[in-house]
């Protein structure tokens, strides 16, 4: 098999999943397309010399990297708001709602609110389910600042209105 028919086919089928990996370091759609796409092209270009050890590993790396990178140039700029800061009221007469995606809706809502740094460390984390020293190695920070990050993630998230609403819908 040729170097570009096996790359096209590392992307058929670990394109979704990377998206998802994008999607929850960023919070946006749009960056999470561009952060795939400038990982994928990295890895093409050493595609001949990673594509037997461990692809996914190298292209996870490379993403939560050019997000740190990212969100660095980022944090001192305006940034428009993609939802009005006011908080919503659920409607309980309404029973189609899904319990789950209201969920998962509720989690990510509180999520997004923690700084790029705690929902990175938070992501790799459980989501990923990376070790201190792998999270720290791909953040360039030390394991004690990334169990500092972790904790007060956590604690915001302990704290936050949208996982108090989750807390209670769930009892």
């Amino acid at each position: 098999m040729s170097d570009e028919t096996a790359f096209a086919d590392f992307v058929r089928q670990r394109g979704a999943a990377l998206y998802r990996y994008g999607y929850l370091l960023t919070g946006s759609h749009h960056d999470a397309d561009d952060l795939v796409q400038e990982a994928l092209i990295r890895l093409r270009g050493k595609w001949r010399r990673l594509h037997t050890d461990d692809p996914v590993g190298y292209v996870r790396t490379t993403m939560a990297r050019l997000h740190v990178s990212f969100w660095r140039r980022r944090r001192n700029r305006e940034h428009p708001a993609a939802a009005l800061p006011e908080i919503a009221v659920d409607d309980p007469g309404l029973a189609s709602v899904d319990a789950e995606a209201t969920q998962a809706d509720a989690l990510w809502a509180a999520l997004a609110t923690l700084p790029p740094r705690q929902r990175a460390v938070l992501v790799l984390r459980f989501y990923e389910q990376l070790s201190d020293a792998e999270i720290a190695e791909i953040l360039h920070l030390t394991r004690g600042t990334i169990r500092g990050h972790a904790s007060r993630g956590l604690e915001k998230l302990r704290t936050s209105h949208a996982v108090r609403r989750l807390s209670g819908a769930l009892s």
